[in-house]
């Protein structure tokens, strides 16, 4: 195996395309007969969870007839962080888009006008779905290139490794518990109010959901610094922020908000206005950092730290 493109290419990158454009073709098929393109974004956690498990545990399994528990026990600290990590926040997102998706019981809004476009249908796939799998493919590098390849550039102490892991571990519990909030409080102001959800920590930013993702993206690529480190996995979080700003998050989303309240609900557009002059849309100004909703963020993710430390403590001593 050697450490090179070529090897990135075979050993990560073309088995997770292959992957993620297999499970884009279900998708696509169950999408075009419901009418419903929102299915894709089932795919989106669910994929990357499947991916990670996959090449940690799936393949060895695979090739060499080893156990589960053996493949299981031949994980290392950081390799089982990064997988149990991308589990919990794939799993969590997956569960929300499609309760979100059920009780909608119509497609999202988003992608309305997508759909109205002459021959959609027809060329989706090629524009949509597909496109989606090969964003997926250079995402899941963070958590499939440790298991694939053995070699790491890094050579650092004991102390500077643990520094960066504690790093990872709280970035990851700040951007997850940031997702959470944003998610359960947006949901208790839809079943009480009507308007725009501007309070907590959606008064950090416009859209603190996409900051949350990021956020837990990015300590996927710190946990990596910990052992098996190779400079590709840079381009993980660096695609998932491009998508998330710039092709399938936050522009796509506010780009529907303000068609369909502007035609729909004046207040809410007039609303939505006096938001983007108050609040950034992504990462929150210097004057929010002293919102007391950061602070909660921050505390999320040292408590997050500290219980990795007492778990990590006590597998150690046993």
């Amino acid at each position: 195996m050697t450490t090179g493109e070529v090897g990135i290419l075979k050993s990560t990158l073309l088995p997770s395309f292959g992957l993620y454009s297999g499970l884009s073709v279900a998708a696509y098929v169950a999408a075009e007969r419901t009418d419903r393109v929102e299915i894709k974004d089932w795919l989106w956690p669910s994929g990357q969870v499947l991916n990670a498990w996959w090449t940690a545990i799936g393949r060895p399994m695979y090739e060499t007839g080893t156990s589960f528990n053996d493949a299981w026990r031949g994980l290392t600290w950081t390799e089982k962080l990064l997988l149990g990590g991308v589990t919990v926040w794939g799993s969590r997102l997956f569960a929300r888009i499609v309760s979100r998706s059920l009780a909608r019981g119509r497609d999202d809004p988003r992608y309305d006008a997508q759909k109205n476009e002459k021959g959609f249908w027809k060329s989706a796939f090629f524009k949509v779905f597909l496109p989606e799998a090969g964003f997926l493919s250079i995402i899941s590098l963070p958590v499939t290139v440790p298991f694939s390849m053995g070699d790491t550039t890094l050579s650092l102490s004991t102390n500077t490794l643990n520094t960066i892991r504690a790093l990872g571990v709280g970035l990851f519990s700040s951007g997850f518990a940031l997702e959470v909030m944003a998610d359960t409080q947006l949901e208790l102001h839809r079943k009480e109010r009507d308007d725009l959800c501007r309070h907590g920590v959606w008064s950090l930013v416009r859209h603190p959901n996409y900051l949350g993702d990021t956020l837990v993206h990015l300590s996927f690529l710190l946990l990596n610094f910990t052992y098996s480190f190779h400079p590709v996995v840079f381009l993980g979080p660096l695609a998932n922020y491009v998508f998330l700003r710039f092709v399938g998050g936050d522009m796509q989303t506010e780009a529907s908000q303000e068609k369909r309240y502007q035609a729909e609900n004046s207040p809410k557009y007039e609303q939505l206005q006096n938001w983007r002059g108050e609040n950034n849309s992504f990462w929150p100004a210097w004057k929010d950092l002293t919102n007391p909703w950061a602070f909660a963020v921050a505390g999320c993710g040292f408590i997050g730290v500290v219980v990795e430390e007492v778990v990590r403590s006590n597998c150690t001593l046993r």
